[in-house]
């Protein structure tokens, strides 16, 4: 095995708001050119926040997407969603929302009512996942999947768990379905805890640190809401929490092929945005009320 490289240590960007429930860091495309991460397009990360309590709902509105997913993970608080298909449902602390938009769904999402009254910490990471040029129209569908769905591959030696969200780690099947190669584990490892992650060379692969100080290649050391780029120059490298730490992985196969993106559309040409947006205007996603 050959060691994969730290490329850059990210320090979180300065905070926007998202609606008015969603306190992000975009640590990329703003941070890193827009293919560095292909097949992940955008990479939005609501860091630990106190949201006190209200009696007015906080999120996002009724907005469109198309030619990508969207994936949801939920550290602390809750999040309600509701959509133009007529799914909708509550993602709890651990679990998360595998949202296949494809041709186009409206969408909106917010803090769960009776997390919102009562207020507490929100922690929540939302990761957009390209679709492939042969499969942007791919009809909208869902993949939710609780916390106990995911399952869990344990280190050595008591260091921790991988929870194998998709692809495969150490021989245990993630639980979600994906377009294209991808790899996205969300790693939970104990004091002095070690895992070793071994990836093709060619994989585009980054490291968000949730929790915790964490030392990659036993060298250099990212402290809690920074994100660690690796070099594609090796094949394996290796994490290890100075105290308890959580660590989501990304890492797939680049889809090599254009990517034009304006707001909430993804895809390869302007053309082809042209068209998206015109479909919205023409009320081809559907309908969904605010």
């Amino acid at each position: 095995m050959k060691t994969r490289d730290v490329e850059q240590i990210i320090a979180p960007p300065p905070t926007h708001m998202v609606g008015s429930g969603f306190k992000v860091h975009n640590f990329f495309p703003s941070m890193i050119d827009m293919y560095r991460m292909s097949p992940f397009f955008l990479l939005d990360y609501n860091a630990r926040t106190y949201f006190p309590p209200s009696n007015i709902p906080r999120g996002v509105g009724v907005h469109p997407h198309r030619g990508f997913e969207t994936v949801t993970l939920a550290y602390h608080g809750k999040v309600a969603h509701h959509d133009s298909t007529g799914a909708g449902g509550v993602i709890e602390e651990g679990d998360l929302q595998w949202m296949t938009a494809g041709s186009g769904i409206l969408h909106k999402e917010y803090h769960e009512e009776k997390f919102n009254k009562a207020g507490g910490d929100f922690q929540m990471a939302q990761v957009w996942v390209n679709l492939p040029k042969k499969d942007k129209m791919t009809p909208p569908k869902y993949q939710t999947i609780s916390h106990g769905q995911i399952p869990n591959s344990q280190l050595p030696d008591g260091a921790g768990i991988v929870e194998v969200i998709a692809g495969s780690y150490n021989g245990t099947q993630g639980a979600a379905s994906t377009f294209s190669p991808i790899e996205f584990y969300n790693i939970k490892l104990n004091k002095n805890g070690k895992a070793t992650i071994e990836l093709p060379e060619n994989y585009n692969t980054g490291v968000l640190i949730v929790e915790g100080n964490v030392v990659i290649n036993a060298k250099e050391t990212a402290p809690a809401n920074h994100f660690v780029l690796l070099k594609n120059n090796g094949d394996s490298f290796t994490l290890e929490a100075e105290d308890h730490a959580i660590v989501l992985v990304l890492s797939g196969k680049p889809l090599n092929e254009p990517i034009v993106a304006s707001g909430p559309f993804v895809m390869n040409t302007r053309e082809e945005i042209l068209q998206a947006y015109e479909d919205f205007d023409n009320g081809k996603f559907g309908r969904l009320d605010d």
